[in-house]
């Protein structure tokens, strides 16, 4: 055991130990953060404007600070980005993240001195809680590859301007350093493709023990391991046991994962955003997630059947029950307010609060009145590759088809990129469709009633989405695809790249 190994369990004792004191009191500790939060803004132009003052509890939270989204808050994210300070959180920001996908362009999110703490940590403490639950630390040994955005950082009126993964790349620990890769040039690429050949040409004689992205972007990773070698990953790399990722549920890539792989390896999932780091697995095995309550975040819940309502109840975590969708909401120590993150979330547990992510606020399929959700997708399709266990599927979505033709419904297309296809398409299609019928009442209705015809499965060619991706500029880095979409503009693109 090498000293970086030795010297991480007492470290892991010692954080579990700190994060099981909050967890014992996760309502007061809530009600500390939002306490604590609004009393350090009461002074700046969002406090003054919302009497910050005068909220005491997630009551006066809710009265006095309205939902709002990217676009909504646009006004004072652009006074921030133009070099005020006192704005939304005291001082200037540390950083601006940059993201993109808005109808107001990019986003540019700030991160304070007081936020960015959470970023670093959460990431950092999700490998010690696995240490601990695991007493696996051998890792922390070998070599380390984050496959992330570049770290090159513009100024943006004097604010160091980047993606995320690159402004987390300037705080991995100094301890670390030696550890990481790919080097600080390759990962300065910006062309994906390119990238990723450097990377395969820096880590291929490396003794890689963990490997850390989003998972469609590590399988093409492993595809071009596996055609430079011929062989499996875990004869290239067979120390490797660890697989950090976030961003997309990991069941729809898990088998073909895998595959690539050769043998199975321990995962960790973590949810983290430009707006913040919001959970992690905290042990090993179990889907839940845990809720982050004592990192600078007032979470609060609206129940997503109600979200499109002009005043959604908005509830605070001692309100919210198990296995109902939610909206997620924020108020955070990097000044933004009832902020609308786009993501829905489900609790499996309140003892300890733990989460799923389960799809996006404005990534639903409601063409015909269904609003099927992105979590019952992505359960359709892991159940119907458990009954078609030959089937490997590299990225999928899902977009209505609608018919000009009065005799002929409208229907569901699934437009699928397979590894290995299944060796019956319609009963494959079948069983999809019996899947989310069960899990989609109203889906279901609207095949009963001939409104819907049952769904279409296209087959993509080998390579679509990626080539889809390139074309949209989006090709690696952090970016995913929508797993549902109400038009047609991502369907028929991927039809032309097919």
């Amino acid at each position: 055991m090498g000293l970086k190994s030795a010297l991480s369990r007492p470290l892991a004792a010692f954080v579990h130990h700190r994060y099981q004191q909050w967890m014992r009191q996760p309502v007061a500790t809530q009600q500390r953060v939002l306490t604590s939060i609004t009393s350090e803004a009461d002074r700046t132009a969002f406090g003054r404007d919302h009497d910050f003052p005068s909220i005491a509890s997630h009551a006066d939270l809710v009265r006095q600070v309205p939902i709002r989204d990217y676009e909504a808050l646009v006004p004072y994210f652009n006074r921030v980005k133009a070099g005020e300070a006192d704005v939304l959180w005291p001082g200037r920001p540390l950083y601006l993240a940059k993201t993109s996908g808005t109808t107001s362009g990019a986003k540019y999110i700030p991160i304070t001195s007081a936020s960015i703490p959470n970023h670093i940590n959460g990431a950092r403490d999700a490998l010690l809680h696995y240490v601990h639950e695991t007493g696996k630390s051998q890792f922390l040994d070998g070599k380390l590859i984050f496959l992330s955005g570049s770290p090159e950082l513009e100024k943006v009126n004097g604010v160091p301007t980047g993606r995320l993964s690159g402004i987390a790349n300037h705080h991995v620990p100094t301890y670390l350093r030696r550890n990481q890769m790919p080097s600080y040039a390759t990962n300065c690429i910006e062309d994906w493709e390119a990238k990723l050949e450097c990377i395969v040409d820096e880590t291929l004689t490396e003794r890689m023990t963990l490997i850390s992205g989003i998972p469609p972007w590590v399988q093409m990773y492993f595809d071009r391991i596996r055609e430079r070698t011929g062989k499996l990953v875990k004869d290239v790399f067979p120390d490797f046991n660890l697989f950090v990722y976030g961003g997309v549920n990991f069941e729809p890539y898990r088998a073909k994962l895998f595959e690539s792989i050769g043998r199975p390896v321990d995962s960790i999932e973590l949810f983290p955003a430009s707006e913040g780091f919001f959970a992690f697995q905290d042990q090993p095995g179990n889907p839940g997630l845990l809720l982050l309550l004592d990192a600078g975040i007032y979470y609060e819940f609206i129940p997503i059947e109600q979200f499109f309502e002009l005043n959604p109840p908005r509830l605070s975590l001692a309100d919210v029950e198990l296995d109902k969708q939610y909206a997620l909401i924020i108020n955070n120590n990097a000044g933004l307010w009832g902020y609308s993150i786009g993501d829905t979330v489900r609790f499996v547990s309140k003892d300890p609060y733990r989460i799923v992510v389960s799809g996006r606020v404005k990534h639903f399929l409601s063409a015909f009145g269904e609003h099927v959700i992105g979590e019952e997708v992505e359960q359709t399709l892991r159940e119907a590759m458990t009954q078609y266990p030959e089937v490997e599927v590299v990225e999928f979505t899902v977009a209505p088809r609608i018919s000009n033709d009065a005799s002929e419904p409208s229907q569901h297309e699934w437009l699928v990129e397979f590894a290995r296809p299944p060796q019956d398409a319609a009963a494959f299609a079948a069983a999809l469709d019996a899947g989310l019928r069960r899990r989609n009442v109203y889906y279901d209705d609207l095949l009963r009633g001939n409104i819907l015809a049952p769904l279409r499965l296209t087959a993509l060619q080998p390579g679509a989405f990626q080539r889809y991706m390139k074309s949209q500029g989006k090709l690696g880095g952090q970016n995913k695809v929508p797993r549902l979409s109400n038009d047609r503009q991502l369907a028929d693109g991927l039809l032309i790249a097919s």
